[in-house]
């Protein structure tokens, strides 16, 4: 995957598609991170990856909430794109965004969000 090409990706989606974008990202990520929950009402299996995709929705939630109301205080959009997809040490964590990345990008239908249709 080369980053500057999903930074350049993500920027030229209309603010609909990029919220949307997000949004897929943020459901493929939590279900990543099911696996981190043991069964029932057992504690968390892994709670380091647990507190770190929870940081990570938290920050994203934010950024989605800014990018809806454009506030141009939001981080630029490759400053997101870079803190999901850089190299991280916890190559663990790296798989798990990686993986919902891959699925939120792959089942991503882009549509012309600038145009309605009344029914």
């Amino acid at each position: 995957m080369n980053l500057q090409s999903e930074i350049d990706y993500f920027s030229e989606l209309p603010t609909l598609d990029q919220a949307r974008l997000i949004a897929v990202f943020l459901f493929e990520l939590t279900s990543e991170a099911r696996a981190t929950v043991g069964p029932g009402a057992d504690p968390a299996q892994d709670a380091t990856r647990l507190r770190f995709v929870n940081e990570l929705v938290s920050r994203l939630a934010r950024f989605l909430e800014q990018l809806l109301a454009d506030d141009h205080a939001r981080p630029a959009n490759d400053v997101i794109l870079r803190m999901l997809l850089s190299a991280r040490p916890d190559k663990a964590a790296e798989r798990l965004v990686m993986t919902a990345y891959r699925r939120a990008i792959h089942g991503f239908d882009r549509y012309d969000t600038t145009m309605t249709i009344d029914a």
